[in-house]
């Protein structure tokens, strides 16, 4: 029977290439000389230090263009409260988030009881989800359908099998 998983993963080399290039731009661009931002990535978690809120904000920005430059989705960012560092500075912790929750696996399980295909059925297996149907079409049916949704976390389609 065909199957295929439903995953969600960040490619991090592309994560701390988009830091980098951040953290260059920023030192760089003028309306930033001064303001003492800056990116540091540590596992899973990027911290935004600046010395002002709006001059984090836009640092959180030129993340945001650099990260969707290099084809990482926006919604692997889980962006914490802004908290005041010391000497009036602003940060802010942004985790990224990996894998597919239970309730989005539950999301994923409805979208397939509700296309109708009754030869097709999902499981969540850990942090991915199989779907498994006696006919391509009814995979790629199913993929589209996944597309189309508007979950919270970015999905990819791995492990396609005959």
């Amino acid at each position: 029977m065909p199957t295929f998983d439903v995953v969600s993963e960040i490619d991090l080399q592309e994560v701390r290439n988009a830091v980098d290039q951040a953290n260059r731009e920023a030192s760089n661009r003028f309306d930033f000389k001064g303001t003492d931002a800056e990116i540091d990535y540590a596992d899973k978690e990027l911290t935004l230090t600046a010395s002002t809120e709006d001059r984090l904000r836009a640092l959180y920005q030129l993340l945001e263009e650099k990260l969707v430059k290099r084809s990482v989705s926006l919604k692997t960012l889980d962006p914490g409260k802004i908290e005041e560092a010391s000497h009036h500075a602003a940060r802010q912790k942004v985790a990224l988030k990996a894998g597919i929750s239970q309730d989005v696996g539950k999301q994923i399980n409805k979208l397939v009881k509700e296309m109708g295909v009754k030869s097709l059925s999902s499981s969540i297996q850990g942090d991915h989800v199989r779907v498994t149907g006696k006919q391509r079409d009814d995979l790629q049916k199913a993929i589209a359908v996944f597309k189309e949704a508007d979950l919270d976390t970015p999905l990819q389609f791995t492990n396609f099998r005959d």
